[in-house]
C-alpha cells in the first residue's frame, strides 16, 4: 500500500494538474476553445475527485501500518507500551468473544443442569467481556489522541491532511458533503466525456470566429495561436507526468491483486486434498487473501477509473492542438498572400513613379515645371504608400478612418503653421508664382529667390542704393506662410519678363526750344535703347502670352511738367534688370553729349540730369503693367 508520503505528493500533484486548468481557459478566445475547456474542466473535476477517493481509501486501509511522517516515529515510539496494551486488549476482547460462542452453541443443545451451568458461564464470560471493551476502548480513545497529535492539530493525520487538502479545491466541495460512495456519479464519466467531445468536435467549424483580415490582426493572432499551441503542450506534459504518477502508484497494487489471484487458485487446488485441520488454515487464508483483495481494490479503483479519464483528456487536448494547429495554418497562409499582395501592389507603384520620373525627364524640359512635376510624383507616391500600407495592416476601415480621423486633428492643432506653409508652397510654385533666380521683394527686403522648399523661401539680399544694387551676401528666410499675411507686401516680376522703368529729368530755361530739346534728348534716349530693344519686345510678348492679356509695347516716352523753376523734361524708358546700372550709364553719357552740342541747350541753374526709378503711381498709363515695376 502507498504510504502517506506517496498520498500527499499524489494529491498535491493533482491540484496542481487541475489549477492549470485556468491558464487553459485565459487561451480560451474562440467559442469552439471554450467547448474544449468546457469538456476537460469535466473530465478534470472527475480526475481530481478520484485522486481524493483513493486517498481516503488508503487512509481507511494504512491505520497504524502506514509509514509515520517524519519526525512522528520519534512520538510514537515512547507510546509503544500503549500501542500493546490495545493489541492485548483487543485479542483479550476476541478471545472472550470466540469462547461465548463457543458456549453458545453447547447452550443450544444443553439439558438441565449442565444448561444452568453454561448459562451462569456466559453471564460471567459477558462481564469479562464488557470489562475487556470498555478497557479497549479507553485505550484506543487514548491512542487515537496521540495519533492527532497532543496539540489537537490535525496536520499529521493523514485522513485530516486530505481533508485539509480537499477544501482548498473549492470546485469538490458540493460532490464531497454528500453520502455517495466514490464509485456513484463517476460511472457515466467516460460516455458524457466522449458525448462532450463528440459535440465539441461537431460544433468546432460553425463557432470558429471569422478570421482577421488586417496583416496587424493576422501577426497579432497568430502570436496569440503560437501561445496558444505552447499552452497546450504544456498541458499535454503535465498531463502526462499526472498519468506516469499514476501508473507508478497503480502497478504495485495490480502485482498484490494479482499475487492475491494466484495463490487463491493454489489454495482452491489444495482443498481438494487437505483434511479438515488442513481446510482451516487454507480458510483463514483465504479470508486473509479476500480481506487484502478488498483492500488494494478500493485503493486501486480510483487510480484505474483515472487512467480512462486520462486518456480522454489527452485526446481531447490533441483534438484541441490540431484545431489550434489548423487555425494557424490557414492565418499564416492568409497573411502570406496579404505581404505578397502588398509588396505586388508597392512594386507597381514604384515602377509607376520611375516610369513618370523619366517621362518628366524626357518630355518637360522648363527646370521649373520639371521640379514642379518631380515634386508632386514624389508627394503622391508616398501618400499612396502610406495609405496603402494603412489599409493592409487595419482590419476594418471603419476603425482606420476614425483613427485617421482623431490623428489628422491632431496633426492640424499641432502642426497648423507648417501646414500652412506647405500650402503657402503650393501658392507660390503656382502658374504666376515664383521660382528660382526670380527677383522678389518682401517685406522691405529685395533678393534674388536661390531656393524653394516645401516649408521655406530662401533670398540671396540684394543691397544698396540707386542704380548700384549688389549681394550683400546675406541669406534671407521666409515661411511660406508669409503669402497668406495680410501685412506682408509681395512684390516679384511677371514671369517671362526681368525688365523695370527709369527715367532722366532735366529742367530746361523757359526760353528754350521745346521741341528741339525734347526731340534731341528723347533721341539719345532711343539711340541706347536701341541695342536691348529686341530683347525688351522679346519679353513684352511672353509677357502678353503668359497673362492673356493686350499690353502697350513699351519704349521710351517724354513728358513734360512745369514748375516754378522752368520746364522740367522727363524721358522714360524700359531696361534690363541685369544691366540697368551699364544701360544708365550709357544713357547719361548721350545726354550729356546731346546737351553740348549746338546749339546747346541751358539749363536752370547749374543743375545735371538726374535718372532714376519711376515710382509704381507714376508709370506711363499705356505702358503700366500690375507687379512690373520693383520697389526701390
Amino acid at each position: 500500500m502507498p504510504d502517506s508520503q506517496q498520498v500527499l505528493a499524489y494529491l498535491n500533484q493533482s491540484i496542481d494538474w487541475y489549477r492549470h486548468l485556468s491558464t487553459e481557459e485565459q487561451i480560451a478566445t474562440d467559442p469552439s476553445d471554450v467547448l474544449f475547456v468546457n469538456d476537460n474542466r469535466q473530465i478534470a473535476n472527475q480526475v481530481v475527485r478520484l485522486s481524493f477517493d483513493f486517498a481516503r481509501a488508503d487512509a481507511q486501509y494504512a491505520g497504524a501500518k502506514s509509514v509515520p511522517a517524519s519526525g512522528e516515529s520519534t512520538q510514537q515510539s515512547k507510546y509503544q507500551s500503549l500501542f500493546q496494551a490495545a493489541a492485548q486488549a483487543d485479542e483479550l476482547v476476541k478471545d472472550t468473544q470466540t469462547e461465548m460462542d463457543g458456549l453458545r452453541q453447547k447452550f443450544a443443545t444443553a439439558r438441565g443442569k449442565a444448561r444452568q451451568t453454561l448459562q451462569s458461564t456466559l453471564d460471567e464470560l459477558q462481564a469479562e467481556l464488557q470489562l475487556a471493551q470498555a478497557r479497549s476502548e479507553t485505550i484506543h480513545n487514548m491512542l487515537q489522541f496521540v495519533n492527532t497529535g497532543a496539540t489537537g492539530t490535525s496536520s499529521n493525520n493523514l485522513a485530516a491532511q486530505i481533508q485539509e487538502l480537499q477544501r482548498s479545491v473549492p470546485e469538490l466541495a458540493p460532490t464531497t458533503t454528500t453520502a455517495t460512495s466514490p464509485s456513484e456519479g463517476q460511472a457515466k464519466t467516460p460516455a458524457a466525456a466522449n458525448t462532450s467531445s463528440s459535440s465539441s468536435s461537431a460544433n468546432n467549424t460553425a463557432t470558429h470566429r471569422q478570421e482577421p483580415s488586417g496583416i496587424l490582426a493576422l501577426t497579432t493572432d497568430l502570436f496569440s495561436l503560437t501561445r496558444k499551441i505552447h499552452t497546450i503542450d504544456q498541458t499535454i506534459q503535465l498531463t502526462d507526468a499526472f498519468a506516469q504518477a499514476s501508473q507508478n502508484l497503480r502497478t504495485p497494487l495490480l502485482k498484490n491483486l494479482a499475487d492475491a489471484v494466484q495463490r487463491g487458485n493454489v489454495l482452491a487446488q489444495q482443498a481438494d486434498t487437505s483434511d479438515a485441520a488442513g481446510l482451516q488454515e487454507e480458510r483463514r487464508e483465504l479470508d486473509a487473501l479476500t480481506a487484502q483483495f478488498k483492500q488494494n481494490s478500493a485503493v486501486l479503483l480510483p487510480l484505474g477509473k483515472q487512467s480512462v479519464l486520462f486518456d480522454l483528456y489527452k485526446s481531447s487536448l490533441n483534438r484541441w492542438r490540431t484545431a489550434v494547429k489548423s487555425q494557424y495554418g490557414s492565418e499564416l497562409r492568409t497573411l502570406a498572400v496579404h505581404l505578397v499582395v502588398l509588396a505586388i501592389v508597392l512594386t507597381v507603384f514604384f515602377v509607376i513613379s520611375e516610369v513618370w520620373k523619366r517621362a518628366t525627364f524626357r518630355y518637360v524640359h522648363d527646370f521649373r515645371r520639371r521640379y514642379q512635376f518631380l515634386l508632386l510624383r514624389r508627394i503622391l507616391l508616398w501618400f499612396i504608400i502610406a495609405v496603402t500600407i494603412a489599409f493592409a495592416l487595419a482590419t476594418e476601415i471603419g476603425s482606420l478612418a476614425t483613427f485617421a480621423g482623431l490623428i489628422t486633428a491632431g496633426i492640424a492643432v499641432a502642426l497648423q503653421n507648417v501646414i500652412l506653409a506647405i500650402a503657402g508652397y503650393f501658392f507660390l510654385i503656382g502658374r504666376y508664382g515664383v521660382r528660382v533666380g526670380d527677383r522678389v521683394q518682401i517685406s522691405g527686403v529685395t533678393g534674388d529667390v536661390i531656393d524653394i522648399g516645401l516649408v521655406r523661401l530662401h533670398l540671396m539680399e540684394i543691397g544698396g542704393s540707386g542704380n548700384y544694387m549688389q549681394p550683400t551676401g546675406r541669406v534671407v528666410v521666409f515661411s511660406n506662410s508669409i503669402v497668406f499675411q495680410p501685412t506682408a507686401s509681395f512684390y516679384k516680376q511677371i514671369p517671362g519678363t526681368n525688365f523695370a522703368w527709369h527715367e532722366v529729368t532735366l529742367t530746361l530755361a523757359p526760353e528754350s526750344d521745346i521741341h528741339l530739346a525734347e526731340a534731341r534728348l528723347l533721341g539719345a534716349v532711343e539711340k541706347v535703347y536701341a541695342g536691348y530693344k529686341e530683347r525688351i519686345e522679346r519679353e513684352h510678348r511672353a509677357m502678353q502670352q503668359s497673362l492673356s492679356i493686350q499690353v502697350a509695347m513699351p519704349k521710351p516716352v517724354s513728358r513734360l511738367r512745369l514748375n516754378q523753376t522752368g520746364l522740367e523734361v522727363v524721358i522714360r524708358y524700359p531696361l534690363e534688370l541685369e544691366d540697368a546700372a551699364d544701360i544708365d550709364d550709357k544713357i547719361t553719357r548721350a545726354v550729356v553729349e546731346t546737351l553740348n552740342e549746338s546749339p546747346r541747350l541751358k539749363l536752370v541753374g547749374t543743375g545735371t540730369p538726374n535718372i532714376q526709378e519711376v515710382p509704381e503711381s507714376e508709370i506711363p498709363e499705356p505702358s503700366k503693367i500690375p507687379e512690373m515695376v520693383t520697389k526701390p
